[in-house]
């Protein structure tokens, strides 16, 4: 059965109602959640970025489902540091809190004020923080001397078994390349050709664990509206992903897409009041054997959606695939 989740996105809503949706998306019957981890929005309009992390751990206490966070250790988070907060939500929400672990965009990380590395470096640096991650989990003490630096790090309080740590990854490149040490992969819907090929890439070069793929979509009780959220909300979407990884203010991805029109942005998701077609196009995704989807409605405004979906959507849709 596909497991069917909810997902957060603290650019677009202040965290008290984020709480408010997570806690309304299980009522309504969402198998999960995951939520962002961002420090600034992708866009002016969106205007927010809350702490994932103090976030989580009020979700977690507020639901009774699992929550997983796409977070980037190595620069914005030493992975000492990344380590820790891990293993404390895992150990007070025993099987119930996961993350998935990624490269970056500097969006987040120029904060810190140190170069923005080449993505070749950004992957090689991500290995090497998960290195040291898993060590940290496992109990031992961690000297490290090579992109990431660790003097005589030891986690203290640490669950029984540590946390799965996912792999958040776009390319096929990147999916063979993570193969090696996730226990799992999260993508972005990128149509059914690019998602086989994605699954296949990971699989066959040893990749194990679920496969999740979250999905952006908007929906409202016109297409107008739903076309209109989106486009005011989500243009960013229209940004190659390339480039999205090196542009650092909100500013210039607005200034990317403020051109972009209502036609631009409808083909970068599905936009629709129908949720029969929302439907179909999910379980078009689930017939691939992915194991996990989870809905972003790029709308500010939650509770209807998931009112709609938690009705119309999940019941049909955990019947397709796995």
């Amino acid at each position: 059965m596909t497991i069917v989740g909810f997902h957060a996105s603290h650019e677009q809503l202040p965290p008290s109602r984020l709480l408010h949706a997570v806690r309304r998306a299980e009522q309504a019957g969402f198998d999960a959640a995951m939520c962002s981890d961002h420090l600034e929005p992708w866009s002016v309009r969106q205007g927010h970025s809350g702490y994932a992390w103090s976030w989580l751990g009020a979700a977690l206490e507020a639901t009774s489902f699992s929550l997983g966070v796409v977070t980037a250790p190595g620069q914005r988070y030493h992975p000492a540091i990344a380590a820790q907060k891990l293993a404390t939500l895992a150990e007070m929400y025993p099987q119930r809190f996961w993350a998935a672990l990624g490269s970056g965009e500097a969006i987040n990380e120029h904060v810190t004020g140190d170069p923005w590395p080449a993505k070749e470096e950004r992957d090689a640096r991500l290995a090497e923080s998960v290195d040291v991650i898993r060590a940290l989990l496992a109990g031992d003490e961690v000297t490290a001397d090579g992109r990431i630096r660790v003097d005589r790090a030891r986690i203290w309080s640490r669950p029984d078994e540590p946390p799965p740590l996912f792999a958040a990854a776009i390319s096929t490149e990147t999916a063979r390349s993570v193969a090696a040490w996730a226990d799992g992969v999260i993508t972005v819907d990128q149509g059914p050709d690019g998602l086989r090929e994605f699954i296949d890439a990971y699989r066959e070069a040893g990749g194990r664990g679920p496969v999740a793929v979250q999905v952006h979509l908007s929906w409202a009780p016109s297409d107008d509206e739903a076309l209109a959220i989106a486009h005011d909300q989500w243009r960013q979407s229209l940004v190659p992903a390339h480039l999205s990884w090196e542009l650092d203010r909100p500013e210039d991805f607005d200034a990317r897409t403020a051109d972009a029109t209502l036609d631009d942005v409808a083909a970068t998701l599905l936009a629709s009041s129908d949720t029969a077609r929302h439907l179909d196009h999910l379980a078009g995704i689930a017939e691939l054997d992915v194991d996990r989807i989870y809905l972003h409605h790029v709308g500010a405004e939650q509770d209807a959606f998931i009112d709609a979906f938690g009705e119309h959507v999940l019941p049909a849709l955990r019947g397709v695939g796995r």
